[in-house]
Order: structure tokens, then C-alpha cells, then sequence
């Protein structure tokens, strides 16, 4: 499986805003293509490794591009913020944590198949590193459990909407959702069952397994239906997450420099030593969060416990690109 020749050509000519906005477009299309139950483990595994591709250019002669990235792609965080202050009379956002492009074909599909009309389908920059608390924070929340009952404040950027931040079924979400008009709703599914199974060796199998489930109930679209009824709504995500399972083991002193930086992580705060190797496998990153070093590409190594299966906060696609998906009913 090889990068395609017009494309490749693209990302090495190009300027890093092209580069980016075909990577994403590449992306998006691996991404979005119609699965079915049936086959959704290995087609998510196949997809996951066409995406390598991608990443595997990124982490070896295109690694330059990762430093353009957080000036070049728009933030989930600032295209909510922009989105928002659009002139609709009424509209929501959903967050579900943790979400990544691997999802998005069960948005796609059931919003066709229950009658919603897409008006738009794209993926934007998590925060770097993804994490969940600097993505509440960019949106001007102390932490996720801001959210919670209201609890905002005023000093957060979604002016006037009624906020909410739970763990809980479906069902019980839609029974949350009332007649405010504006809404944003931040739910900790997937993260939740990412975590819980990320030390499992087949962690992305449960996975879209579970996804496959949540994604095509009648209570999800139940909720989603709440939510969109006489408003606009989103659905995005804080960060995804990289399926580590599936990445090659660093030997020799690149693990060595990875396992005694990292831990089990793939982000250190700080100014940090990213290493003397070239390519770079991991890279100091300035952002409005302050400096990290990061892990770069599709790299695991040994670590006590066992390196997690399903983790985030590197730079590889899947942990940095989330869905952007706008639909009415």
C-alpha cells in the first residue's frame, strides 16, 4: 500500500497549507466510506493502516509539516467558537470525547438513513497535545466538569447556552435535553471505553465493536434527534486516539529515548530534549497551552505495564484530527 503518486507529489511541492488540506482530505475519505457490522473490525484495521501511510510520510521526510500544523489547521476549538457566533436562531453542539475519523461512517450513515440533511463533513486540530481539559479550556471552561448542570459560568465562549457534561446512557440524555435554545452537550463516550479497554491487546477491535453498537442504537439517534430538533447541531470531538496495537516496536536507543521520556505517555509538558535523531521521534511543540514534547508517528515501546493499545496525545492523525460533522433535522 503506497501513498499515491499525485498526491505525494502534492505533499512535497506544495505549501504546507496544501499539504495539510490534502492530507485531510485523504483522510476524511479513507475515513468516511460506508461500513457495515459485519465487516467494520477489519475494514477500521485496513483503514487504520491506508492512514499510516499518510503518517508514515509525516514521521519520516515530511516531519516539517507537523511544525506547521498548529498554525496551519483550523482548531476544533476556534472553528466552535467561530461556528457559534454564526447568526442561527438556535443550535447545539455535541462533544463526544474521544471521538475519532474511524467513527465517522456511522454519523454519516445513520444521519442519511434517519431523515437528517449533512451540511458539512470535515475534520479539524484537536489541541496540542489532545487532551481533554486543554480542549474545555480553549473554549474558555476551567475543566470538562464545568459542564455539568449548567455550571459554566460566564466566563467561557459559548455565550448563552445551556451546558452539560455526563457519562450516562443515551436514553437518559435525551431526558436531559430541555427547551433552552442553545446547547452544548459534552459526553465522555468514547474516551470512557477507550481507556477501558486500551491495555487489552485487541483495544481497537472492542472498540469499533462498541461503536458499532452505540453509533447505530435507536437511543443514540433518539438523543441526536432531541438535540437537532429546531436547532443546527455539531457533532465533534476533543482529540481521537492512536491504535497502538497495530504500530511497530522502537529498538535500540530510539526506544530506550522514548520509554525514559515517555513512560507510557506520548506528551511531556516542559522544554524537553526531543532526542539526536533524524527523523525526529518527537518534536518540542509551542501552543497556547505552553511547550510539549510529543511523540511522533506510529511508534510504541516497552514500558512497565505495558504500553497502552489505545492512547492519545502524540502527533499521528487519528489522535489529532477530529470529525466536524453540521446536520438539521
Amino acid at each position: 500500500m503506497a501513498i499515491n503518486a499525485n498526491v505525494l507529489q502534492c505533499l512535497t511541492k506544495g505549501t504546507p497549507e496544501d499539504a495539510w488540506r490534502i492530507i485531510i482530505d485523504t483522510a476524511v475519505e479513507i475515513s468516511s466510506k460506508p461500513l457495515a457490522a459485519t465487516n467494520a473490525q477489519s475494514e477500521v484495521t485496513k483503514r487504520d493502516r491506508e492512514i499510516g501511510m499518510l503518517d508514515y510520510f509525516l514521521s519520516s521526510s515530511g516531519w516539517d509539516l507537523w511544525r506547521a500544523f498548529g498554525d496551519t489547521v483550523e482548531r476544533t476549538s476556534d472553528r466552535i467558537v467561530r461556528w457559534w457566533a454564526k447568526p442561527y436562531s438556535a443550535k447545539a453542539i455535541l462533544i463526544l470525547d474521544g471521538l475519532s475519523l474511524r467513527e465517522l461512517p456511522w454519523l454519516t450513515q445513520g444521519a442519511k438513513e434517519r431523515g437528517f440533511t449533512l451540511q458539512g463533513v470535515t475534520a479539524t486540530a484537536s489541541e496540542l497535545p489532545g487532551d481533554t481539559n486543554q480542549f474545555a479550556q480553549a473554549l474558555g471552561f476551567g475543566s470538562r466538569s464545568q459542564l455539568q448542570s449548567n455550571n459554566g459560568g460566564l466566563a467561557h465562549k459559548l455565550q448563552t447556552a445551556q451546558t452539560e457534561s455526563v457519562d450516562i446512557a443515551w436514553k437518559d440524555c435525551a431526558g436531559l435535553i430541555n427547551s433552552a435554545p442553545n446547547w452544548v452537550f459534552w459526553h465522555h463516550w468514547p474516551d470512557s471505553k477507550v481507556h477501558d479497554g486500551s491495555g487489552a491487546g485487541q483495544g481497537l477491535d472492542m472498540l469499533t465493536h462498541d461503536t458499532a453498537e452505540q453509533l447505530s442504537s435507536d437511543d443514540f439517534w433518539t438523543f441526536i434527534e432531541r438535540l437537532a430538533t429546531g436547532r443546527r447541531l455539531v457533532i465533534t470531538s476533543d482529540h481521537g486516539y492512536a491504535a497502538t496495537g497495530y504500530f511497530p516496536d522502537a529498538d535500540g536507543e530510539v526506544g530506550q529515548f522514548l520509554k525514559k521520556t515517555f513512560s507510557s505517555g506520548r506528551s511531556i509538558a516542559g522544554s524537553s530534549k526531543a532526542g539526536p535523531f533524524v527523523p525526529p521521534v518527537a518534536m518540542q511543540i509551542t501552543s497556547p497551552h505552553g511547550d510539549h514534547l510529543l511523540a511522533v508517528g506510529r511508534w510504541k515501546w516497552k514500558s512497565q505495564g505495558g504500553y497502552p493499545t489505545l492512547t492519545h496525545g502524540g502527533l499521528s492523525l487519528l489522535e489529532v484530527l477530529s470529525p466536524f460533522v453540521e446536520l438539521t433535522k
